[in-house]
């Protein structure tokens, strides 16, 4: 199940310093992305307070999307923006998900370069998530930085052509959705393991345990705004810290066992690519970056946000990776907590498990939020109606557990959906927005980086769906 898992996952100083400064995104500075941020805000205040049914709202030059500023408006209105801090969490939360206990696995099928690819993997999903950021906004006659997109679907919707002009933006939510249901469907997959695993003798199956789990996330339903999720994120990422911890301090103690020796020189390229999709998929945070960077209170430390949690995430893996590979060598299994000796391994479980619960909320909050524009006849109606989101939560939420319970080869296919979908989600599509929406004001170099990205987008989605459709034909026999 977890290899399955795993896959769905500048020549200069100059370049580098341009993929992961926000200055070569928005050649603005932040000031002025929190000027015209906070005047934003006041205006779609003020126009509220005057109007509550008003359906279009303008700021400047740009005609706004009504249903982005009734979401402003809203969160606003309910002072849920969240700080900084909050945001970097959430972010945290989602790149150092349960795929960093495969990263020393997929040492052992990459040898050194993999050490590289993790710091690779670091420095492209922080610039793509730059450049989608970016996409959001637009000058003004002023040259100031207006917000006149909101979500991803926005974004997409931008790039598309008149006769199709809501096409991309519910390609995009579908994907979204899916990748998104998905990643519930796995917390609950990997609950029941964990719980079946930590108690073997107790005469519950892994099903059982699946549902025990999921009694205990039906307090999802009943979230509300983006910053109880910061909240759950605040308390997984220090549960993580605890997990990483535990292994790196246990592999400190077998420094006796460590040799560079281990390091396999020859790479078969299909567990190649098996390692670059745990290494490259341990970083996505993509689908959650607009709605994120759209509810904090100062959206210009948006950049440094993102290098702060991805350097962190960086030094975290490397340090995990080396450390438990140096330790166990060929004998490193798929997720790294089965290697450790019985004791700590409940332990660690234990946590891992209090992780899974606690990271399924944000993919559960942001699935709804996608799934609500679809299924209320307006925006400004659904924030009226409680008892509809209560409904498509709950929903949504046993639709989780079925799946989980009764899908055959669920991983493989997991595998599959997440790979493709992934890869394109978290670089193919970010750069082919920014191509579109900034060609004109992009140097040559940051055309380049677009383009190297695009190009590696459309590689890691065509290696993963070879891959992940050749092990669900052979598991199918």
């Amino acid at each position: 199940m977890f290899s399955s898992l795993s896959d769905h996952v500048r020549s200069s100083k100059s370049l580098f310093f341009k993929m992961v400064r926000w200055k070569c995104c928005l050649h603005k500075d932040e000031e002025n992305v929190n000027f015209a941020r906070q005047d934003e805000l006041n205006l779609i205040h003020e126009e509220g307070e005057e109007s509550t049914g008003t359906a279009s709202m303008e700021f400047g030059t740009h005609s706004q999307d009504p249903d982005y500023h009734m979401r402003l408006h809203i969160q606003n209105a309910q002072g849920t923006l969240i700080t900084t801090w909050e945001a970097g969490w959430n972010v945290t939360n989602a790149i150092q998900g349960i795929f960093v206990l495969g990263l020393p696995y997929a040492l052992l099928h990459s040898g050194y370069s993999g050490l590289l690819l993790i710091i690779l993997a670091a420095v492209f999903c922080c610039y793509t998530g730059k450049i989608l950021i970016a996409c959001l906004y637009e000058e003004n006659e002023d040259g100031h930085l207006i917000r006149v997109r909101g979500t991803y679907e926005d974004i997409a919707n931008a790039c598309c052509g008149k006769p199709f002009p809501k096409l991309g933006g519910r390609v995009v939510n579908m994907a979204q959705a899916t990748e998104l249901i998905m990643t519930c469907v796995l917390y609950l997959v990997v609950s029941g393991n964990l719980l079946s695993h930590s108690f073997p003798a107790l005469p519950v199956t892994e099903k059982t345990w699946s549902v025990i789990a999921f009694v205990g996330l039906l307090p999802c339903v009943f979230i509300k705004t983006l910053k109880s999720v910061s909240r759950l994120s605040l308390l997984c990422s220090l549960v993580h810290f605890v997990i990483i911890f535990v292994v790196i301090t246990y592999c400190l103690t077998q420094t006796h066992r460590w040799t560079w020796a281990k390091f396999s020189r020859s790479v078969e390229f299909e567990s190649f690519l098996v390692a670059v999709g745990v290494i490259i998929f341990s970083y996505t945070s993509q689908i959650f970056l607009p709605v994120l960077e759209g509810s904090m209170q100062n959206p210009g430390e948006c950049s440094s946000m993102l290098n702060w949690t991805h350097s962190l995430a960086c030094v975290f893996k490397t340090a995990l990776a080396l450390t438990a590979f140096l330790t166990w060598g060929e004998e490193t299994k798929e997720i790294i907590t089965d290697n450790l000796p019985s004791f700590l391994q409940t332990l660690v479980n234990l946590c891992l498990l209090a992780k899974v619960l606690l990271s399924y909320p944000l993919p559960f909050f942001a699935v709804t939020e996608i799934l609500h524009t679809y299924f209320s006849p307006s925006h400004k109606t659904s924030f009226k109606s409680p008892w509809l989101a209560v409904v498509l939560k709950s929903s949504l939420l046993l639709l989780t557990l079925l799946m989980a319970m009764f899908i055959p080869h669920f991983a493989l296919l997991m595998g599959l959906t997440g790979n493709v979908l992934g890869a394109a989600m978290t670089f193919l599509l970010p750069s082919l927005f920014h191509l579109k929406l900034k060609w004109e004001k992009l140097m040559f170099l940051e055309k380049c980086a677009d383009v190297s990205v695009f190009i590696l987008g459309i590689f890691c989605s065509l290696a993963g769906l070879v891959c992940s459709v050749k092990s669900l034909l052979k598991a199918c026999g």
